[in-house]
C-alpha cells in the first residue's frame, strides 16, 4: 500500500505522521515544490519510527512525480493556506490551477489512484478534479465532513461535559463557514439524543461554534489548523487502504441524491477498497433539507467561478 501526499506543509506532514503511526501503509511519499522541505520532513518523521513503533517507509521528493508511481491513494493538500479574515472561497483563483496540475500529474504516474482532495475551497476543488481528470466518480473524494464532524463532536462533548468517545454526530453540506449543516437532531450520547441533555439554545450554540471551527483556529494560530485536518485525512486513507467500509461525510459528486445534481458536497458515504463505494441517503427533516439546498447554492456560486 503506497500513499502519496502532495503538499508537505503542516496538514500534509501531519497526515503522513498519522498514516505512518497507524502502520497500515508500506510507503508514504511526501511531495512538495519547495526544495528540500519534503525530504527534510520525511527524514524527521523516519527518525520517530523506533520511538513510535512503526515500519512504514516515509520518503520525500521535490516535485519529482516519478517517485510517486504506483500510488494506491494520493492526498492533495497543495495550495495556499487560508489567512486570517480570508474565506475559503477567496482561495479559488490560485488553488484551482495548482490542483488541476497536481491531479493531472498524479494520474499520469499512478493511473489507478484514488484521490482525496483537501485543498480549499474543498468542494469546488473536488468538483474541478471530477470535471478535468476523467477518473471514475468513486475514485475522487473531498475531505471536509470528516473534519467538520470531528469538530462538531468536540463541541458536543464540551457542552455535555462528557468524554468525546461518548458522542456521535455528523456534519453534512458544504465545507464552509456558512455551508455546514451540523445534524444536531441526530446527534447522540451513547445512543441517547443529545437534546435530552442540552437545551435548544445550547445546541444552536454548538452548531454555530462548529461552523466557525476553522475560522476560530485561523484567528488564534494566524494560519489554518493542521492536527485535526491531518487526522481526518488519515482516517479516510485508512478506511480505503484497509477496506473498512466505514461511513464518513465526504464531498461526493451527486447525481440526484438529496435532490442535487452535478455538485460535490458533503454527504455520508461508505469508504472501502474501491474508494467512495456508496452514498448513504438519510432522511432529513424540512429544516435540514432547506439548509443543504442553501448550502448547495453557495457551492454552485463558487463552482461558477471555475474556468473549466
Amino acid at each position: 500500500m503506497k500513499v502519496t501526499i502532495v503538499g508537505a506543509g503542516a496538514v500534509g506532514a501531519s497526515c503522513a505522521e498519522y498514516v505512518a503511526i497507524k502502520n497500515f501503509a508500506s510507503e508514504v511519499v511526501l511531495l512538495d515544490i519547495k526544495d528540500g522541505v519534503a525530504e527534510g520532513k520525511a527524514m524527521d518523521l523516519m527518525q520517530t519510527a523506533t520511538l513510535n513503533s512503526f515500519d512504514t517507509k516515509i520518503t520525500g521528493t521535490t516535485n519529482d512525480y516519478s517517485k510517486i508511481a504506483g500510488s494506491d491513494i494520493a492526498v492533495i493538500t497543495s495550495g495556499i493556506p487560508r489567512k486570517p479574515g480570508m474565506t475559503r472561497e477567496e482561495l479559488i483563483g490560485i488553488n484551482a490551477g495548482i490542483v488541476k496540475e497536481v491531479s493531472s500529474n498524479l494520474i499520469k504516474h499512478s493511473p489507478n489512484v484514488t484521490l482525496i482532495v483537501v485543498s480549499n475551497p474543498m468542494d469546488t476543488m473536488t468538483y474541478l478534479v471530477h470535471k478535468t481528470t476523467g477518473l471514475p466518480k468513486n475514485k475522487i473524494i473531498g475531505m471536509g465532513g470528516a473534519l467538520d464532524s470531528a469538530r462538531f463532536k468536540f463541541r458536543l462533548s464540551e457542552a455535555l461535559e462528557c468524554p468525546p468517545s461518548d458522542v456521535d454526530g455528523m456534519v453534512i453540506g458544504g465545507h464552509s463557514d456558512t455551508g455546514m449543516v451540523p445534524l444536531t437532531r441526530l446527534a447522540t450520547r451513547n445512543s441517547v439524543p443529545v437534546s435530552a441533555f442540552l437545551s435548544e439554545d445550547r445546541l444552536n450554540q454548538v452548531s454555530e461554534d462548529t461552523k466557525v471551527g476553522g475560522a476560530t483556529l485561523t484567528k488564534l494560530l494566524g494560519t489554518s489548523a493542521w492536527y485535526a485536518p491531518g487526522a481526518a485525512v488519515s482516517a479516510l486513507v485508512q478506511a480505503i487502504a484497509c477496506d473498512q467500509k466505514k461511513m464518513f461525510p465526504c464531498s461526493a459528486m451527486l447525481e440526484g441524491e438529496y435532490g442535487l445534481n452535478d455538485i460535490c458536497i458533503g454527504v455520508p458515504a461508505i469508504l472501502g477498497k474501491d474508494g467512495l463505494e456508496k452514498i448513504v441517503e438519510i432522511e432529513l427533516d424540512d429544516a435540514e433539507s432547506n439548509k443543504i439546498k442553501e448550502s448547495a447554492e453557495g457551492v454552485n456560486k463558487t463552482n461558477a467561478l471555475l474556468e473549466l
